[in-house]
């Protein structure tokens, strides 16, 4: 080794004071490194994935964290002890959202075939934009999108992944707008009529930031009527598209919801479509939480009506387990729309005379230049499990939230806001002390620090994790939903037992 060393001294080549010869990494000590923490993320995260005796976080306030973790980055690196360190640290005191009783959001578990597939993604940190580069991943995009669409009812489409359902809305919104008016890709905003879109009011919050973000503006946003369900009114879509016209605007796209954030409402689909094709206008579903009903032949007639909408955003990270993110925007139009609105043509990445078929060069119909392969995680769970598979997942996690709601009907205490449709189950509980209480607002006052105080409890002594919020005059409440196949009727059992012992002192 010495004499190694030596000899590349000796035939040092040096600009500006740098050695160039050899690698300036030590690739053993990473390979050893890399080894490790795999050892560690096997036996702290995929080993405890089901464990139910594991916490579920492991709370400190921000200030302690900040302490614990050390975050200042220094002048000279830290050994790789004290990396291995820091790696087991970060598991420990991050959320687990594989566990079977985080029900906080609209993702939760793992599925091993897709964090397989990640972990190969990002050991070969592929970008997705041309094939040259991208060969593998770009087909099992276009084949896994295919399929998406067969299921919407399609004969034939396009699409994009990318990240998150938030982003998909945007790209809708605006391939919409560029379909109503193609001129504003060169000219911009200025000299254009005053556009228009309708959505419901239950719609993701998403819609408001794109309509922001895409110069429409918030106020050119109307909020359709929902019924007590939380879904949209047909009969006031069109009050507001013909009210929209006698102010002069210019009306162009309706966006419905297939599964809502917090009820877990579905938009009346095909009632919708007839609006919109009687008013030319664009019909975008924000599936992203219900569109994995798709899969399930027992449970797609949730999202009747899907066929006739002119794009579909659909979140396979959610239902289906794929892995944050995973997400696709699905346009009827087989045209080329996509790539017209949002092609740059850079010369440099999608040159015409290249060796090979360049429509494999999928790029240039993305606002992103880099882009993760996230399509393929989706693939490869769906190689693993089959359609068969995933349909199971489905009918499993809406039996486990009927379970849940036929539970909750016969427990004193608990109160149902509404029969749910799909697996956002939300309820109030109501602690002993307020059984008696009529129904006045000093009640409902009252109850509405119910959730919180639980929520808190829950947290800090980390036995699950259960969202809250008020809604629609409502005051807070739960939304448990059930997505996990690591979730069983015991889990069902443990929430609503754990909810009851957490206040049996409030």
């Amino acid at each position: 080794c010495k004499q190694d060393m030596l000899q590349k001294k000796k035939n040092a080549v040096l600009v500006d004071g740098v050695i160039l010869n050899g690698p300036i990494m030590d690739s053993k000590a990473g390979e050893k490194f890399v080894e490790e923490a795999c050892k560690i993320i096997m036996e702290e995260v995929i080993q405890k994935a089901d464990d139910v005796t594991e916490k579920v976080c492991e709370w400190r306030a921000p200030e302690t964290l900040k302490k614990i973790l050390d975050l200042e980055m220094r002048d000279t690196g830290e050994s790789h002890q004290k990396l291995l360190q820091l790696c087991r640290d970060v598991i420990h005191y991050s959320v687990k959202t594989s566990h079977p009783r985080f029900f906080n959001q609209l993702y939760a578990g793992i599925d091993y075939y897709s964090l397989v597939a990640r972990f190969i993604t990002e050991a070969l940190n592929p970008s997705v934009y041309t094939y040259e580069v991208s060969p593998v991943f770009l087909l099992v995009e276009e084949t896994v999108i295919k399929k998406m669409i067969e299921f919407i009812g399609w004969e034939e489409g396009d699409g994009i992944f990318n990240p998150g359902g938030s982003v998909s809305n945007m790209y809708a919104m605006n391939l919409a707008r560029y379909k109503f008016c193609p001129e504003i890709k060169e000219k911009g905003l200025s000299g254009l009529p005053r556009l228009v879109l309708f959505t419901s009011e239950e719609c993701h919050y998403s819609m408001k930031k794109a309509a922001s973000f895409l110069g429409i503006g918030t106020e050119n946003v109307y909020f359709i009527r929902t019924d007590e369900r939380g879904k949209m009114i047909p009969e006031e879509l069109e009050k507001q598209v013909q009210r929209a016209r006698k102010e002069g605007s210019a009306p162009f796209l309706v966006c419905a919801t297939a599964g809502t954030t917090v009820l877990g409402a579905f938009d009346p689909l095909d009632e919708i479509a007839d609006i919109c094709e009687k008013h030319g206008l664009w019909l975008h579903v924000d599936a992203s939480w219900g569109g994995s009903a798709l899969i399930s032949r027992k449970h797609c007639r949730l999202l009747h009506g899907i066929h006739r909408a002119d794009s579909v955003a659909w979140n396979p990270h959610k239902m289906l387990l794929a892995g944050i993110q995973c997400c696709a925007l699905l346009v009827k139009d087989s045209s080329g729309l996509l790539k017209k609105c949002y092609s740059a043509k850079a010369a440099y990445l999608f040159q015409q005379d290249k060796f090979y078929d360049v429509s494999y060069d999928t790029g240039d119909k993305s606002i992103q230049c880099s882009r993760r392969p996230d399509a393929f995680k989706f693939w490869l769970m769906w190689k693993a499990l089959g359609t068969t598979g995933l349909e199971e997942r489905v009918n499993r996690a809406l039996a486990l939230a009927r379970y849940l709601v036929e539970e909750i009907k016969k427990r004193e205490g608990f109160q149902l806001l509404l029969e749910p449709e799909y697996a956002n189950v939300c309820f109030w509980y109501i602690p002993p002390s307020l059984r008696k209480m009529e129904d006045r607002p000093e009640f409902w006052q009252k109850l509405h620090q119910v959730a919180p105080i639980i929520k808190e409890r829950m947290m800090k002594k980390g036995s699950m994790m259960l969202g809250y919020q008020p809604h629609q005059g409502k005051v807070n409440f739960f939304r448990q939903v059930v997505i996990s196949p690591q979730v069983s009727r015991e889990d069902m059992d443990f929430l609503l037992d754990e909810i009851e012992l957490l206040a049996k002192d409030l």
